[in-house]
């Protein structure tokens, strides 16, 4: 305790004591000394004695002038004061002597009183000393206390609550401790405790990255398991509501119609992803002022992550793992870019993202490049198609990844076409081209439903007798089959892709146009080949007839499915079955010219007879008879018949001229063609029979020539305006030919009229080929 400081009395306060002292009480004859005591007491007490004496003095002056004054005024009263001054005086004199007593006494008791204050001040002191001493040693204790707790705070990983205690060292106020050494030094070693701080957090945040590394996989499965419960959900809902079929998870239709319980797969049962680490070490960094170096920093460390996510080279039966752990990946970024201000930007996190995905879709390609069972590429598609569908919720780009899986699907569709190439190819190599038999209504229904027909021949069919035979063999519902088969791969494999469907509808218009026309259509154009049987024929037309609707119908049913996608018309090409039909009715021409030549192999013509024949030949009732039967039995449509009968009567006609004008008769006479002419008509009083008059034309040209040798109009068919109204069907050469052979006839008969008839006969032909020089007709 500081000692207290002697108060200090001015001239004035003296007086005023002074004024108050009464050494003579009037109303008493006694002295009154008792007010002096405390007055020389205080005098003795402030050592102002002196001071006290010398205004006592010039008191005792001042009241002298007041008495002489007054004894001047009135004498005999100066007399008696006089008397009473020196009575005052004696006082004086006498309170002098006894203040000299008292102050020597007070003086001696003072000096030992002094003394020990002198002790008991030098002992304040020294007291007071150890008080700072001990105050500074508390508040040095209280900073290492401080300091101390920085280090337990950092191992319990409080960095920020160290940071401020630093914070708090630093801004202690001035006083004692901030003058020492001890706190210089603590204040200098700050620095290397942030430094401890930044490195502890850096540390807590780098464990952070190997956690989250490590639960990266879980994210991404439980996204991947949310959005595929979000899709089948949201195709539930289409398939009942033919209005949203045009809209697709993500779309902003979904969204709004469909109600969402958003599954935060970073919080939730099954997983907590803790940020905190991230969060404290960006508040760290930010405070002190390296924010920058944290972001490359975790820029860095993140992209080193990414780069490790993909093995080299990619193995196809992980892929989904690894899908996982990238959508995993990117959620969390996501997250972080969400919940941390400027700390993360936008295209720090793209560039990882177009990295890491076009490292993916390479990797994918190299993994795929020898692949040849599209049911792989379908594996892919769907690890890819979940995939990127989460990660656009997550609002990523995913243009790219769209691109791999519409590459991914263009070779797929290459292989789904050879695989089933192969298949069209074996089934007609197996089918035996016969009609196929059903025996129970459900056998019927399936084989029914398989195939595609014509509305009112399905209904007909549906509605038909059992046991049925069908107008199909077995390759026609097994092709069927698998076209259906084909289709629904094809669109399994886009089911979920939202873009460029014209280019699906287009790729798939382009494989099945080559399935149909090389593995169906030119399969079926072998089989005709090594096909010798007419009925097997026959029931190949019957095939090609129903695959012409079946393309029809198929075109009209993937143009309403894709319409439903906003995808284009499929335009199906049936030339290839158009042509493959005219050759199968070329074939069923063929077969039947080969037996018909079986007929005109017993043909027995007399080439040079010496009268004309009334009746037909033969061998003509026994052709027509066969002819009809066959061609009435063949289970094939109407025009194809009558493209059978056209086919067999040209050949007919063909052979009869053939007779006339081939090398194998070289001679005949007018009988002979008057024979073939009855023969002619004949024919063409059968097709007029059975209802195909319209046939007879092809006989046209054997009737003219044949009317022009038997009525000598040979003179006629030189004039040109006759000939090219009454003959022109007629090639010049082929009347050429005939002149000659009735020529060769006339020339070896010996009577002179059949020579000059066979001399006029040539003169005919002489004239008809000058008439057409070179003429090859």
């Amino acid at each position: 305790m500081a000692p207290q400081r002697r108060p200090q009395y001015t001239q004035e306060n003296i007086d005023q004591q002074l004024q108050q002292i009464h050494l003579l009480d009037p109303s008493s004859s006694s002295e009154n000394l008792e007010q002096l005591g405390p007055i020389i007491k205080q005098i003795h007490a402030n050592r102002q004695q002196e001071a006290y004496l010398r205004n006592l003095q010039a008191l005792i002056a001042t009241k002298d002038s007041e008495i002489e004054q007054i004894c001047t005024d009135n004498y005999q009263e100066f007399i008696s004061s006089a008397s009473t001054l020196f009575t005052v005086k004696s006082y004086t004199n006498n309170l002098r002597d006894k203040i000299t007593t008292l102050d020597a006494s007070v003086s001696q008791v003072g000096r030992g009183l002094v003394e020990k204050k002198r002790t008991l001040l030098q002992s304040k002191k020294t007291a007071a000393k150890l008080d700072e001493a001990i105050d500074t040693l508390q508040a040095c204790l209280k900073v290492l206390d401080v300091v101390n707790r920085i280090g337990e705070l950092i191992k319990e990983g409080k960095y920020w609550s160290a940071l401020r205690s630093l914070e708090d060292i630093q801004s202690l106020p001035s006083n004692s401790l901030s003058q020492t050494p001890f706190y210089q030094h603590l204040l200098s070693s700050l620095p290397s405790l942030r430094v401890q701080i930044q490195n502890a957090v850096t540390a807590s945040m780098k464990q952070w990255l190997l956690e989250i590394r490590n639960v990266s996989g879980l994210v991404g499965k439980l996204a991947l398991e949310a959005m595929d419960y979000r899709t089948r959900k949201w195709r539930s809902r289409r398939e009942r509501d033919p209005m949203l079929r045009l809209s697709r998870v993500g779309s902003a239709v979904e969204m709004v119609i469909q109600e969402r319980s958003d599954i935060n797969v970073l919080d939730s049962e099954k997983l907590k992803v803790d940020f905190t680490p991230l969060y404290q070490c960006i508040h760290i960094y930010t405070t002190l002022d390296s924010i920058d170096d944290l972001r490359r920093s975790y820029q860095a460390d993140r992209k080193a992550q990414s780069d490790l996510i993909l093995p080299d080279p990619l193995p196809l039966a992980s892929l989904s793992n690894l899908t996982q752990e990238i959508c995993g990946f990117f959620i969390i970024e996501s997250h972080v870019l969400e919940t941390t201000g400027n700390f993360r930007s936008e295209r720090e996190v793209e560039e990882l993202w177009e990295a890491l995905v076009a490292r993916l879709a390479s990797a994918v390609n190299v993994s795929l490049a020898n692949e040849t069972d599209p049911d792989s590429f379908l594996r892919v598609k769907e690890c890819l198609i979940g995939f990127v569908t989460t990660l656009e919720s997550y609002s990523y780009a995913t243009q790219s990844l769209h691109s791999l899986i519409l590459t991914l699907f263009e070779k797929y569709a290459g292989l789904l076409e050879n695989q089933f190439s192969r298949r069209f190819d074996g089934i007609f190599l197996e089918d035996d081209h016969l009609p196929m038999q059903v025996t129970i209504p459900s056998e019927r229904d399936s084989v029914l439903a398989a195939v595609w027909l014509d509305p009112s021949e399905q209904e007909d069919l549906s509605k038909s007798d059992l046991p049925l035979s069908l107008p199909w063999s077995q390759g026609f519902f097994l092709c069927c089959q698998d076209i259906r088969n084909f289709i629904q791969k094809f669109y399994h494999f886009v089911d979920g892709v939202s873009q460029h469907h014209g280019n699906i509808d287009e790729l798939l218009n382009k494989s099945l146009d080559k399935l149909l026309a090389n593995h169906i259509s030119g399969s079926i154009s072998k089989c005709l080949s090594n096909t010798s049987t007419l009925s097997q024929v026959v029931q190949i037309v019957s095939n090609l007839e129903h695959f012409e609707v079946a393309c029809s119908e198929l075109e009209r049913s993937l143009t309403s499915l894709r319409s439903t996608q906003r995808g284009g018309a499929i335009r199906l090409s049936s030339s290839s079955f158009a042509n493959t039909i005219t050759r199968a009715l070329n074939r069923v021409t063929g077969l039947i010219t080969s037996k018909l030549d079986d007929f005109f192999d017993l043909a027995e013509y007399d080439w040079t007879p010496q009268s004309r024949e009334d009746t037909p030949s033969m061998y003509l009732y026994e052709l027509i008879n066969w002819l009809t039967t066959i061609v009435d039995s063949l289970v094939i449509k109407e025009v194809y018949k009558d493209e059978a009968y056209r086919g067999a009567v040209g050949y007919i006609a063909e052979c009869l001229m053939n007779f006339m004008i081939g090398p194998d008769v070289p001679a005949m006479n007018e009988n002979a063609v008057s024979n073939i002419l009855v023969d002619t008509e004949f024919l063409e009083g059968e097709l007029t029979r059975i209802g195909r008059d319209h046939l007879s034309s092809v006989f046209a040209e054997l009737h003219s020539m044949s009317s022009i040798i038997l009525n000598d109009a040979v003179q006629d068919y030189l004039v040109p305006q006759v000939r090219q109204t009454t003959y022109s069907v007629i090639r010049p050469k082929r009347l050429q030919t005939l002149l000659e052979k009735l020529t060769r006839y006339g020339s070896s008969r010996r009577d002179a009229q059949s020579r000059e008839r066979g001399d006029r006969r040539r003169k005919e032909a002489e004239a008809v080929g000058r008439v057409f020089p070179g003429e090859n007709r």
